[in-house]
């Protein structure tokens, strides 16, 4: 049995991550079967817009993180609680502001992204471009499609065992922000209470067929659950949404 198979069966005999003697929970919040989330707080241009990282275990028993947030001692010692990081993805040209942070916490794990963001972050080594052709360690969980057309050059998971996709930036799912002015911006956005994509920044879809091409693929896959960066996670009536969410498109 090699090392991450040994890791993986270490975690699945275990009854919770990390602990809550001391009345602290978890850094990370399991979301299906071989899935973590972990939100933080982030702000874009003043607004209390959040983040959240994905966790997820990979066959091998290795784990990938999708989105790094930032890496405490805590959230550490829970992820290799889970077993051995061996990939750090950064799925568009924004969600990398986290990412050296998350290679200092776990030295081993190579690092993915697309190209243009390794042309942006000259300063992070990326051991592989993202693109459709699956890494042999994730082929059999993940299968990435990227959403050509777009300025955010994101490419998103389709977790086959539990029918999760993984994303970032793909819609948002805000009910309301304790944030004032953020609060406003969701009215304004068409997404205060209404998971979508905001009407200020559709503009990125610069080429929309071939975006609305991608978007269908992306609705071909049997999704009952969607895991989004900025608000909650979409966990109900999942595809009908995401294709509410691109009517306009």
């Amino acid at each position: 049995m090699n090392r991450f198979a040994i890791a993986a069966t270490v975690a699945r005999n275990s009854q919770c991550v990390g602990s809550d003697e001391a009345g602290v929970a978890p850094a990370l919040a399991p979301l299906a079967d071989g899935i973590w989330t972990s939100a933080a707080p982030h702000r874009w241009i003043g607004l209390h817009l959040g983040t959240r990282m994905t966790v997820v275990r990979l066959s091998n028993g290795s784990l990938l993180l999708h989105s790094p947030v930032p890496i405490s001692a805590r959230m550490r010692d829970e992820i290799l609680a889970l077993g051995p990081v061996a990939h750090i993805v950064c799925p568009n040209r924004y969600h990398h502001v986290y990412a050296a942070e998350a290679l200092a916490a776990f030295p081993g794990a190579k690092l993915h992204g697309p190209p243009a963001l390794r042309r942006k972050r000259r300063d992070l080594v990326f051991d592989f471009d993202l693109s459709e052709a699956p890494h042999p360690d994730w082929k059999d969980d993940l299968a990435p499609l990227t959403i050509h057309g777009c300025l955010l050059c994101e490419t998103v998971f389709f977790h086959h065992r539990t029918r999760t996709l993984v994303t970032c930036d793909l819609v948002e799912n805000f009910t309301e922000s304790p944030h004032a002015a953020t609060d406003l911006y969701l009215r304004l956005a068409g997404l205060r209470g209404r998971v979508g994509w905001s009407r200020f920044l559709r503009p990125v879809y610069r080429d929309r067929k071939l975006a609305r091409a991608n978007i269908n693929r992306i609705l071909a896959w049997p999704i009952e659950r969607v895991i989004v960066s900025h608000g909650s996670p979409v966990m109900h009536d999942a595809a009908a949404t995401v294709r509410r969410a691109f009517a306009w498109l």
